[in-house]
Parts: structure tokens; sequence; C-alpha cells
């Protein structure tokens, strides 16, 4: 009995403690103080978000709301002056008394977002929440580069490259339809090919292709968003016909013999022999010393003239 009439007793707190329970009360009660639902959303291009900042104490009935943008180290207004402001003008909203709310957000709007609350009848008048948007971009249709034939025993290199989609995509080849693996040695499926595909850059490359390595080849690549797909293209191997290859060499050396022969003979035959005389002037023969040559009106008819050298 003695201890249950002391009990209520303990319990009781004292006028210093309630003297500071009050205090600590009416201050964290005279102070503005936000949250937030989720400080990093995460959402696909060309839908809606909602940016939450709430206050969770405040005795100021009307406190001050600005939202600010923050990115590449530049600042600008988003909502301000009790309006929406720059770019996101006609396409957000302030949902509450804090809250934004984006419609249609494009990629240009994954940035940090400032929401700054002033309550001037607060004892700490000033509080601030940063929320990380982040916008997710479906990949276009990717650029993919086959090539048409390739001998056996050759290497050959596809090429797949997407730039739109946000986060980078993944790339994963197909041939015939099947998902090649990033390595094919890794299935058994594929013991008779030699290839290694890198997912993060889009390259598959075949150190020797095999005549099983013909077919119909496309990429897909994929990110969060979505993902997008390429046109079909067939890369074909072939054989080598080592035969047809060396005929086709006798045959262009013995046109190139029988040429050879044709211009020897016709050599020897005079074709090829300049008349140096057709065509030309005619032309003084040479003058001995001492003689002069006197041309008459007889074309053709020459006098001689003596003359003597002293």
């Amino acid at each position: 009995m003695a201890l249950s009439r002391r009990l209520p007793l303990r319990l009781c707190p004292g006028p210093s403690l309630l003297v500071l329970l009050l205090f600590v009360r009416s201050y964290l009660i005279g102070a503005v103080n936000l949250k937030s639902s989720n400080q990093n959303p995460v959402v696909r291009e060309f839908e809606s978000v909602e940016l939450s900042c709430i206050i969770t104490d405040s005795q100021t009935n009307d406190p001050r709301i600005e939202w600010k943008k923050i990115k590449d180290d530049q600042t600008t207004y988003v909502f301000f002056d009790n309006k929406i402001q720059g770019h996101l003008a006609g396409r957000a909203e302030l949902l509450g008394k804090t809250s934004l709310k984006i419609l249609n957000v494009t990629r240009s709007d994954t940035a940090s977002y400032r929401c700054e609350v002033v309550a001037r009848n607060d004892q700490k008048e000033i509080d601030e929440i940063v929320i990380d948007l982040t916008v997710q971009v479906k990949p276009v249709i990717p650029v993919c580069r086959v090539p048409k034939a390739v001998p056996v025993g050759k290497s050959a290199t596809l090429h797949c490259q997407e730039n739109e989609g946000y986060p980078r995509p993944h790339y994963r080849w197909y041939r015939n339809d099947i998902p090649l693996p990033t390595d094919s040695k890794a299935n058994p499926r594929f013991r008779n090919s030699s290839f290694v595909l890198n997912s993060e850059t889009g390259t598959l490359v075949f150190n020797a292709v095999h005549k099983e390595d013909t077919g119909q080849y496309y990429c897909i690549a994929t990110n969060e968003a979505g993902f997008a797909k390429c046109e079909e293209q067939e890369m074909e191997v072939y054989d080598l016909n080592i035969g047809g290859i060396i005929g086709g060499v006798l045959v262009v050396l013995a046109v190139l013999v029988l040429i050879t022969l044709g211009i020897c003979c016709a050599y020897r035959r005079g074709y090829f022999i300049n008349n140096k005389q057709n065509g030309e002037s005619y032309k003084n023969p040479g003058k001995p010393d001492g003689v002069n040559y006197i041309r008459t009106d007889d074309e053709g008819d020459f006098r001689h003239k003596s003359s003597f050298v002293i």
C-alpha cells in the first residue's frame, strides 16, 4: 500500500520540469518546419509528377512560398509572387499550400527543386527542402550497322547506337529472333560461333565468322522507360573459292602475255615506226665550208656559186 501511494508522486513532474516542457513546446510550435513524402521522385517523360513540400509546424496562416530550380550551377524561379514562372508557366500548378505539380514533364525538367517557406510569425521564420527530380526518357530507334558479306574465318563487328534514352540504355543483339549471349563461349548453343557482346556500347564482335553466323540481325536498346528496336539486316558468311581465284589470276596473266606478244609483233612489222618526213617542212641540206647555194626561179633547181675562204 505504501508503494502504491508513493508511485504517483514519483511520476508527477516538478514545477521546473513543467516550465522546461512548456518552453520546448512553445519553441517547436513557433518554428516553421518542412518535410516531403518523396525527395527523389522518378517519372517517365510526358507524364505528371508531384514535388512534395509539406509544412508540419507553423503559427503563420499565410506563409510566403517560393520554388526554385537548380541545374548546371544556375538557379531560376519556378514559383514566385504567387504564380508559376519561367519554362514551367502553363504546365505546372501549386497543390495545397506548398507542393508543386508538373504536367507533361520533359527531359529538361531533370533537376533539383528547392521549396522555400518564410513564416513571419514564427520564431524560426525560414525553412527549405530540396527535391531531386529524375525524368526517364525512352530510347529512340537505334542506328545499327551490319556488314552485308564476310568471308569465312574473317573478323566482323556489328554496331548499335542510341543517344536519346535516359538513363543510358543497354543493348542486346538478336540473330533470327534468337537473343545472343554476351559471350558465345558461355552458351553451348553457340559453341560454333566466336563472338563477344558489349551490352553498354552495343558492339557485337566476331573474332572469326563461321557459316552458322549467317542470318538476320537486329538490336534492341532498353532502359527503365522502355525499349526500341532497329530494322533487321542480313549478314552473309561465304566460303572463299580458292580454285576460282587461282583460275582468274591465270586468265589475267594469259591476257597480259598475249597483249605483250601482239605489241612485239607490231613493232617488228613496223606498225609503230613514225615516218618523220611525212608532214614535215623542207629543210635545206647542210652547207659545206666555202660553198653557197643559190635557188633559181625553177623550184628545186640550185646553182652553184664558188667562194673563196681567205
